[in-house]
């Protein structure tokens, strides 16, 4: 009677996944589903953050179980608890918001083993239609048991279309802690792993992550930004807990930048290129925020004075000064700190509607915007200036310009959207020559290859959208060669990565560029550092029999459910008295096999 209530209730919950499954093949479900009363089950899959991707390397959809957030009693059919399991349990894992809740380990444990069933092609009468291989699935845990498991997985062995077996996964978490006494062994760790598999031969895999923009003491800025600079190591052959990575590993240099840090030193150019998306914005919506004037002059001032200088040069009268003629034009908006300078140079030559937008971009109403393209029309029409621009030059004042040298220029009406969108052409074309000059004067890219982000023939929204890709992969540029020193060899790689992912994306400042390297390359940065993680991997056994004991260590909760703030509380402590240790949590994942063949 009991064995045939269990496959009845096995039954239910197969017709429930297999039926998740379905409705989600081409698009991932975005409400969970309940199952009985105390279970919601979501599918999670494609681009979606996988919340098990630290224990579980698959790329698969799967099911992940939580228990229901309207549940508020505790269900009959979960484990009682004692006192003391209670009290250690909110303390290794504080009260979180209902989103993320965690099921007792024996219901969930109840729920791979229906699962289990369900998946058995030797099990008859489960009430499912059809025989079908399911997604993994995983159930979070609340951590109440003595092992503190926080996670259990099933995944299935397949052989083409049928199910050999499963492996189930149990990931257990404890601290965070500073003491290593709590850390293990990892002769012990290799015993354990041989006695449980009936293995006589292990191997074993290291795992490391190291920040590298904390070691570059530039910590509050990238707390504040969202950006890391970190480098993954992975090496065969461990040979103790904690291990610093030999210099034969294999690394991989990880980049997630965002624009906009005041201590860049291309800080200045960001600036004016959120002035430029101002004016976009303002073209398409026609409601244009003005910034407040970053000059001591206005614009009006400045293009006054501009105009009267060229004026005076025109006529013959001009008056240099201590300045000879030929001196280069330096361009005020890229104002860089003597570190970086040698790698992104002043250019020495701006024409007159790049000059016009350097004054003009301290503009601070659309009054003043009118006043200052109305001077530049009426010198224009007197023949008072005769400009130079450069060749190609597609903007409508360099059109005017080009009709002045003839002494005839249509009739302009400075009006509506018409003075912004001028502005805005001559800023995005001295912008996209300001990046050019960069990429090209350090080798890293051809015309060729930057067509796509200086390209004409897109609209000016979209041309504007191709300078922020531009600016932020100068920001990344100009972050390794300043905080890492990278040179050629290594920006080289990195521009090309940057340039093919722009190519093919949209911008995302979140998205994370990887770069292999040699870990010598960085060595310095992170030698005298701690981990944020430290793994080994345990493994015995090869395809399907393959099975792996992990141990790790993480500055970071390695569980979202565990804790009410994924990283609030893992800092730096100090301990000991005046002993300052790094606070750890320690996880381990452990893999069984179930054979159904």
């Amino acid at each position: 009677m009991a064995a045939e209530r269990r496959r009845r209730v096995g039954g239910g919950l197969g017709e429930l996944l297999l039926r998740i499954r379905k409705e989600g093949k081409d698009n991932i479900p975005e409400h969970p589903y309940l199952y009985e009363t105390d279970v919601e089950i979501s599918l999670v899959g494609g681009s979606c953050k996988s919340p098990v991707e630290k224990f579980w390397n698959g790329s698969s959809a799967m099911y992940i179980l939580q228990k229901a957030t309207h549940n508020k009693e505790s269900d009959s059919m979960e484990e009682s608890r004692t006192d003391d399991d209670d009290v250690y349990a909110s303390e290794i894992f504080p009260k979180e918001s209902p989103g993320a809740l965690a099921l007792s380990v024996g219901r969930a444990k109840q729920l791979i083993s229906l699962y289990t069933m369900v998946q058995n092609p030797n099990v008859s009468n489960v009430g499912m239609s059809d025989l079908v291989v399911l997604p993994p699935l995983w159930a979070r845990c609340d951590g109440c048991d003595p092992q503190h498991t926080c996670w259990i997985g099933a995944e299935p062995l397949k052989a083409g279309n049928k199910v050999t077996g499963l492996n189930i996964y149990t990931v257990s978490c404890d601290g965070p802690t500073a003491d290593k006494t709590r850390f293990a062994n990892l002769e012990e760790l290799k015993m354990e792993h041989k006695i449980r598999h009936h293995s006589s031969v292990v191997t074993t895999k290291g795992f490391a992550q190291y920040e590298l923009i904390t070691a570059a003491a530039i910590e509050d800025t990238i707390a504040e930004s969202g950006s890391n600079i970190c480098v993954d190591i992975t090496w065969n052959g461990v040979e103790k807990i904690l291990e610093t990575p030999p210099l034969i590993s294999a690394a991989t240099l990880n980049i997630a930048l965002e624009s906009g840090d005041p201590r860049s030193p291309v800080f200045q150019l960001y600036r004016e290129l959120q002035f430029l998306l101002a004016l976009a914005e303002g073209v398409r919506t026609g409601v244009t925020e003005w910034p407040e004037p970053s000059e001591s002059e206005s614009a009006l001032k400045l293009v006054q004075e501009f105009l009267t200088d060229l004026k005076k040069k025109l006529d013959g009268d001009y008056i240099f000064g201590n300045r000879n003629e030929t001196e280069k034009i330096k361009c005020d908006t890229a104002a860089v700190d003597s570190c970086i300078k040698s790698i992104f140079g002043e250019r020495g030559d701006l024409d007159f509607t790049e000059q016009l937008w350097c004054k003009m971009k301290s503009v601070s109403s659309y009054q003043e915007l009118i006043d200052c393209f109305t001077l530049v029309i009426k010198s224009l029409e007197h023949g008072e200036i005769q400009p130079w621009i450069h060749q190609g030059s597609s903007s409508f004042l360099s059109q005017l310009i080009q009709q002045s040298y003839h002494g005839k220029m249509e009739d302009v009406s400075l009006s509506d959207i018409t003075p912004i969108q001028m502005l805005l052409e001559i800023g995005l074309e001295k912008m996209k020559k300001d990046y050019v000059s960069f990429f090209i004067g350090q080798e890293l890219a051809t015309v060729t290859y930057l067509d796509y982000f200086i390209s004409t023939s897109v609209d000016l929204q979209e041309q504007v959208h191709r300078v922020q890709k531009l600016h932020h992969m100068l920001e990344i540029m100009v972050s390794c060669t300043g905080l890492l020193q990278f040179r050629h060899e290594n920006l080289f790689p990195l521009t090309q990565i940057c340039m093919k992912y722009y190519k093919e994306n949209p911008l995302n400042e979140k998205h994370v560029f990887q770069l292999p390297i040699t870990p010598a390359l960085v060595k310095k940065f992170y030698q005298n550092d701690n981990p944020e993680v430290w793994k080994v991997e345990i493994s015995s056994g090869h395809g399907q029999k393959e099975v792996k004991t992990t141990w790790q260590v993480s500055t970071n909760a390695p569980v979202e459910h565990g804790t009410a703030n994924n990283s609030g509380f893992f800092s730096d402590s100090t301990v000991n008295g005046s002993s300052e240790e790094r606070l750890y949590f320690i996880t381990m994942t452990q893999c069984s096999q179930v054979q159904f063949t």
